[in-house]
């Protein structure tokens, strides 16, 4: 039976409606930061307090990866879908109406808090549908994220020219409603019993070979990916600032942050594909190392044209690690649990993400410089790399398609 289900004709088509879902629910991580100049003007905030919407919107988004995975794994992703569409709904229409910048910061928590449907939840639903291709098809699954930034930004801009920051809301809201709504009654399909068997007794064997306890194993990841994230952190939240202060100006830094997003990117896909022959630990490991060289390279390396390719390099290095950290729960815990258990661990990559942005900040203004941020990340990114090093040294040796149809 399994083999029927998993990696079939179904399954590309459920991960192609997965994709699209994606893409439209992440639209509220991206909604603030094209308002943001708008919102300066209207209420006569300061950038700190109009980046706290943003702010409170990775808070909601974080939460809202653990909640609302734990509400696919009882209800399934369809029920999740279409109640995180009612959570975004709201959070957008509270937005369009907010009259001052506490309404609207609170209206992004409720808008993170549904937004977190489309990343951490969706990738673990996938997840059950592929054995062989579940590598790739979770990195996909992840890209929505990316995808969305670079795609809404551009198209909302025009909305916000020709009708104000208010209709931007609207307009997503509308979105929303139109495509997650009937795209989810695409997904009522429940995986058999029958195919979970097969994922939960390779997931049981690669758990009993490492030694420790799905919540031990769930804690240790999630600090791993706080570690991976405070150092993926210093080059995406501080790549402007950076810029502005070798004096090249916020719009290279924004181009340079586009080529990280763009090469994150095609990071996820080869990872993927690099996962379903090496396993979630090794592919993890992999791209963690190649991070902590990107890192290195911004030490020496300041010139305009050099960072330029530096921080493509760094997209191309980093883009895979989170989508990882899913695979690596799939291969090692229950199946039932994986959408409380996926959620968990990216909700820590996001705190990460969180604490890493502030203490690179902190660290600048310490020092007046972000070299020493730079080498900060990088420790961080050693503990991600010795906590893989040790999954994979008390895990038994694993060769061929074993890795693969786990």
């Amino acid at each position: 039976m399994s083999s029927t289900i998993h990696d079939s004709s179904y399954s590309w088509f459920r991960l192609g409606i997965t994709l699209l879902i994606g893409m439209v629910a992440n639209a509220g991580m991206w909604a603030v930061v094209v308002v943001m100049p708008a919102i300066e003007t209207e209420f006569g905030a300061g950038r700190a307090e109009a980046s706290l919407p943003y702010t409170l919107t990775m808070v909601g988004f974080a939460l809202g990866n653990l909640l609302i995975g734990r509400v696919v794994d009882r209800f399934g992703v369809t029920l999740a879908l279409n109640g995180a569409a009612v959570g975004i709904v709201l959070g957008y229409g509270l937005a369009a109406l907010a009259p001052n910048m506490v309404t609207l910061s609170l209206a992004h928590l409720v808008l993170g808090l549904g937004t977190a449907v489309g990343f951490g939840p969706l990738i673990a639903d996938i997840s059950h549908w592929f054995l062989k291709r579940r590598g790739i098809a979770v990195a996909l699954a992840a890209s929505g994220n990316y995808l969305s930034g670079a795609i809404w930004p551009t198209m909302l801009a025009d909305v916000l020219a020709e009708s104000g920051w208010r209709q931007v809301y609207l307009t997503l809201a509308i979105v929303t409603v139109a495509a997650v709504v009937p795209l989810s009654m695409l997904l009522r399909r429940r995986l058999p019993e029958e195919a979970h068997v097969a994922a939960e007794a390779a997931s049981a064997l690669r758990a009993r070979s490492v030694g420790l306890s799905p919540r031990t194993l769930q804690y240790i990841l999630g600090f791993a990916g706080i570690a991976c994230c405070v150092a993926m952190s210093m080059p995406q939240v501080h790549i402007v600032a950076y810029c502005v202060g070798l004096g090249y100006g916020p719009a290279v830094g924004a181009e340079m942050l586009s080529l990280m997003l763009l090469g994150g990117v095609v990071s996820r896909v080869i990872s993927g594909l690099v996962a379903d022959r090496l396993g979630g630990v090794m592919t993890l490991l992999i791209g963690s190392v190649l991070q902590c060289v990107a890192l290195f390279l911004y030490l020496p390396y300041d010139g305009m044209v050099s960072l330029y390719i530096v921080s493509t390099v760094f997209g191309l290095a980093q883009g895979g690690i989170v989508p990882s950290y899913a695979l690596v729960v799939r291969e090692y815990m229950p199946a039932k649990e994986a959408g409380g258990r996926v959620g968990f661990v990216m909700m820590m990559t996001i705190i990460g993400m969180a604490l890493g942005g502030w203490m690179s900040g902190w660290l600048y203004d310490l020092t007046g410089s972000y070299q020493i941020a730079f080498l900060n990340g990088i420790v961080w990114n050693g503990f991600n790399i010795a906590i893989m090093l040790m999954l994979l040294m008390r895990s038994r040796p694993r060769t061929g398609r074993a890795v693969a149809t786990g």
